[in-house]
């Protein structure tokens, strides 16, 4: 095996360059770009551990998911699995009431197709995916977008409601307030077909 070190993100890389100095800057800074999606994992799964880690630390989330696995043998349960849990299993592992009611539309959506297969979900547009998984309950536009950049690999996704990316703008742009979700989509244009990459570095911007 030699190591060629081709980086598929140099294109992107090259591309956010051109946008500005403070894009050239920023990425000359941050290096090269290691955005890895996990995309073994079903959306249906990924978005089950999402739930599982909003609002709270990685080390609560992963211990949560733990507790789940161990109900069922200890390996990731099926949607048909997870509808056989009691609600008092699940607060046992560690879910609240809002959160319990979300896994259940989560596994009813994927045995009825709702939530698609990683599969299906490759023939389907960002858009629309979006569109379908936030009627979800509990499921908000963030959360879809947080799937579509870590599992599904989608390129071309800004999440303009990240408190993060917001900040990471007012930074790089010497901003004196973080700019609202509307104007960050309007800046956002210029980093097409590119967004996905575009935040992986905004989140690195240097503080």
């Amino acid at each position: 095996m030699h190591h060629m070190s081709i980086n598929p993100f140099q294109t992107a890389e090259q591309f956010l360059s051109q946008v500005d100095d403070d894009w050239a800057v920023l990425i000359a800074t941050v290096g090269k770009c290691h955005f890895e999606p996990k995309s073994h994992q079903e959306p249906y799964e990924a978005l089950i551990r999402a739930v599982a880690f909003q609002q709270l630390h990685a080390k609560a989330g992963e211990a949560i998911i733990k507790r789940l696995c161990a109900l069922h043998e200890n390996s990731f349960p099926l949607p048909a699995q997870l509808l056989t849990n009691s609600v008092e299993d699940l607060r046992a592992c560690g879910f609240s009431a809002r959160k319990i009611v979300t896994l259940q539309e989560i596994a009813q959506g994927a045995i009825s197709g709702l939530v698609p297969s990683g599969v299906d979900a490759l023939n389907m547009t960002d858009d629309a995916l979006i569109e379908r998984l936030v009627t979800l309950k509990g499921i908000g536009r963030w959360t879809v977008e947080m799937l579509l950049m870590f599992n599904l690999g989608r390129l071309d996704i800004l999440p303009a409601d990240d408190f993060a990316i917001a900040q990471g703008l007012k930074r790089l742009k010497k901003l004196s307030v973080a700019p609202k979700p509307k104007e960050i989509r309007q800046m956002g244009l210029a980093w097409q077909p590119y967004r996905t990459i575009a935040s992986w570095y905004l989140w690195r911007v240097p503080k």
